[in-house]
């Protein structure tokens, strides 16, 4: 999910194949699945991406609806819906005729972050760029939380970057809708700087053309080592 932290799941509990049983999945649990589909076929298949689908079957309240863990090698999309509110009302919050579209970018962000760590680069800054101290004076525990909290901003404005590479390749006529929820999603209770301040990375990819590559990771890469730059 964009507003919610990644976080490494070790405690996935019942990962589905394309032939789970319907049966064992809720309604809302199949509404996301068929939204995310098209971005986990292409994962596994056009990118032969590790990536399993996991549907966490106890309460999950408080958590995110859509995340993503890292297991074994393997990358884990994981769904926490049951007895969890949010992933009713993030659905019922997108407009209908952007509901696809919209779980499609949700989910192609998170395989983003699988990418970054299946490359060993989590956390990571490229070659020639120096990742930031934390301001003198703070205390050890303090300064832990300000560097996760700069690197945690770091990928995720990879993450939204890649979600938005695939927008413009897989849904091009809805970029622009598409492009304004998710800066209104970034700009909600915003603080400057912080954990989900992605808007400097999202203002370099207003013009779709800037988000042009071979995959939607390179198209992702060239803009968000703009956006470290600046």
């Amino acid at each position: 999910m964009l507003r919610r932290l990644f976080s490494t799941l070790a405690f996935v509990s019942m990962a589905l194949s394309q032939t789970a049983q319907a049966a064992d999945l809720t309604d809302l649990e199949l509404r996301w699945l068929k939204g995310i589909s098209p971005v986990v076929a292409h994962a596994r298949q056009g990118l032969s991406l590790p990536l399993d689908v996991v549907v966490q079957p106890q309460d999950t309240a408080g958590l995110a609806p859509l995340s993503l863990g890292f297991v074994d090698g393997r990358c884990k999309l994981v769904l926490s819906m049951r007895g969890n509110a949010e992933g009713r009302r993030q659905i019922d919050a997108i407009k209908p005729d952007l509901l696809n579209a919209t779980l499609e970018l949700m989910a192609a962000h998170e395989v983003g972050h699988c990418r970054r760590y299946l490359d060993g680069a989590w956390y990571g800054v490229p070659a020639g760029f120096v990742a930031a101290t934390p301001p003198d004076g703070l205390a050890p525990d303090l300064q832990r939380a300000w560097l996760d909290m700069r690197s945690t901003r770091r990928e995720e404005a990879y993450g939204d970057l890649v979600g938005l590479a695939w927008t413009r390749e897989r849904h091009p006529a809805l970029y622009a809708r598409l492009y304004a929820w998710l800066v209104a999603q970034r700009s909600a209770e915003l603080i400057p700087g912080s954990h989900h301040d992605t808007l400097p990375w999202l203002a370099l990819a207003s013009d779709p053309a800037t988000l042009s590559g071979a995959t939607m990771f390179e198209a992702a890469d060239r803009l968000w080592v703009r956006g470290l730059r600046d």
